[in-house]
């Protein structure tokens, strides 16, 4: 059953409630701490391979819980738990998708891309095939998915920042933005891969510590009952019984299921794409370590993901659907609504500290991994064909995580609002359609070539994208990003469904069409050394 409270007394309740001083003290507790440790790590930053891939030094715990701190972003901490609160089960198919994810990385490229590669995904793909165009074009596709996944993560600081500091003015949310992006480029310039590295280990074992205690207390106020927390979380929805039944988003009609066949298909398949996954395989000394990286990493998520399906339904249960919505950052400020109503102002200002350490944690990983693309696969390998000093590599590498951060921020407050459950699963549909079928393609299909690889990786990024400029996330709807106009005229809100085979179709054809054959000596090392190890170094 609604609330009948008016919705400008409830988000007026719930911003009084927050603590801006507690909030504010938390969170820079956080930041003081981990630029200590990361200024402590710049120490031992002194080759190429020190920069980029912390000197291969980390073992399969620590870059399993790394990977965990840079995989769970503020999508999975804020726009889950909002999307499981709002919407129910169907909310929950996110974690779902993510959770699977690691099995493909696990089973399909964890080991072989430690193997190949050296710094980045670019060291696969242009393993066997013509170096610079194929490092242009991996250069180019993890350029494109980092800034997708940065603009959710900068789009969750605003929403956020609103609730907690209780911040209203558009102003001011963009300017807090900016100071989230400042401290994110910080961390990279400063720390390198060890420095976001130990950023990411504390984040992530105090985001798991943070949820795990928030159910433990949330637990505690329904007698530690599943059934009473479900049945109390349906009786405050809108959506009553439907809420703990499948089918409340998906179901309506066809439209919707094909819709979330397609988001499946992106969550599961994208995390084997995505280029700071991959690039965190090259920190360990070896693939045993790179595999038990990913049995730590599932681990992790499968215990946050766990407690976040608690939360959500938590939300809903003593927040209510009226006041999540009313709220400054919607659905996403239905974990620190939460965490106000079980546990205070002191509670909310962890959780606040936690989803800040969150946002910057995942933006510093995925602006290291932007930057050391650019500089090794294209100034290093492309302009400098290969003969680039490390040391100018690694300032280039830190110029271009400037340039990175300021459009990170730009970008951040343009989506300022926007669901970023949504905008993460959209990051994962170009990761999918972009880089998983050449990778795998390398990896698995001797026939391969350079216009393969070429057609793969923009045949699916181009497609992706203009289904998505083209789909009702940007015109049509009324939650669009822009909503004056009406231009679309692709039905669904994620392209996986269609981008991802169109992906697999493109590097098929042009492998056949193409008149490079593959060199059959690089492909049987690329072969052996995938599958071995022998060969492969840092």
């Amino acid at each position: 059953m609604p609330h009948l409270t008016s919705p400008a007394v409830l988000a007026a309740s719930a911003t009084d409630g927050s603590n801006p001083i507690i909030n504010t003290v938390v969170f820079g507790a956080f930041v003081a701490v981990t630029l200590f440790v990361v200024y402590r790590a710049s120490s031992r930053n002194s080759s190429a391979a020190d920069y980029y891939a912390a000197g291969s030094a980390f073992t399969g715990r620590q870059n399993g819980i790394a990977l965990s701190g840079d995989y769970l972003s503020a999508a999975s901490f804020l726009g889950i738990a909002g999307a499981i609160a709002v919407h129910g089960y169907d909310g929950f198919l996110y974690s779902i998708g993510f959770m699977v994810a690691w099995l493909v990385a696990l089973l399909l490229v964890a080991e072989l891309t430690r193997n190949t590669g050296r710094f980045t995904m670019g060291d696969v793909l242009a393993f066997r095939m013509k170096v610079r165009p194929v490092r242009a074009a991996a250069a180019t596709s993890t350029l494109v998915i980092s800034l997708f996944y940065m603009l959710a993560q900068m789009a969750g600081a605003g929403g956020l920042i609103a609730l907690l500091l209780n911040i209203h003015s558009n102003f001011g949310q963009a300017l807090i933005i900016a100071v989230v992006g400042l401290i994110m480029v910080l961390y990279v310039l400063v720390g390198g891969m060890k420095g976001t590295t130990y950023v990411q280990i504390i984040k992530a074992s105090i985001l798991i510590m943070a949820v795990v205690l928030m159910t433990v207390f949330l637990f505690g106020k329904f007698g530690f009952s599943i059934s009473n927390l479900l049945s109390q979380a349906a009786y405050n929805s809108p959506m009553g019984e439907k809420l703990i039944q499948p089918g409340g988003s998906y179901g309506a009609n066809n439209l919707t299921k094909l819709d979330f066949v397609s988001l499946a298909l992106a969550l599961v398949l994208g995390t084997a794409g995505l280029p700071h996954v991959l690039m965190r395989f090259y920190t360990v000394p070896n693939a045993r370590e790179a595999r038990r990286s990913v049995v730590w990493t599932t681990a992790c998520v499968f215990v946050f993901y766990l407690c976040t399906l608690i939360i959500g339904f938590g939300a809903a249960a003593l927040v209510g659907t009226k006041e999540i919505k009313s709220a400054p950052g919607g659905e996403n400020s239905a974990a620190p609504l939460l965490a106000l109503h079980i546990g205070g102002t002191v509670l909310l200002g962890v959780v606040a500290a936690v989803a800040f350490a969150t946002i910057l944690a995942v933006i510093a990983g995925l602006t290291m991994t932007a930057s050391a693309s650019f500089a090794h696969d294209v100034y290093a390998n492309i302009f400098k064909r290969g003969k680039a000093d490390p040391y100018d590599e690694v300032r280039v590498a830190r110029l271009t995580a400037v340039v990175i951060g300021l459009l990170a921020i730009i970008g951040g407050i343009l989506a300022n609002g926007q669901n970023i459950a949504f905008l993460v699963a959209l990051a994962f549909a170009v990761a999918a359609s972009a880089n998983l079928s050449t990778l795998l393609y390398s990896l698995f299909w001797k026939r391969f070539n350079t216009t393969g690889t070429l057609w793969g990786i923009y045949g699916g990024l181009i497609a992706c994208v203009v289904l998505v400029v083209f789909s009702p996330v940007v015109s049509g709807a009324s939650d669009s990003i822009i909503k004056a106009v009406d231009f679309h005229w692709f039905p669904l809100k994620n392209p996986g469904l269609v981008s991802i085979p169109f992906s697999f179709v493109c590097g098929f054809v042009g492998t056949l069409v193409g008149k490079g054959k593959a060199d059959p000596y690089k492909q049987a090392e690329m072969e052996v050394r995938s599958l071995t190890g022998i060969g492969s170094r840092i």
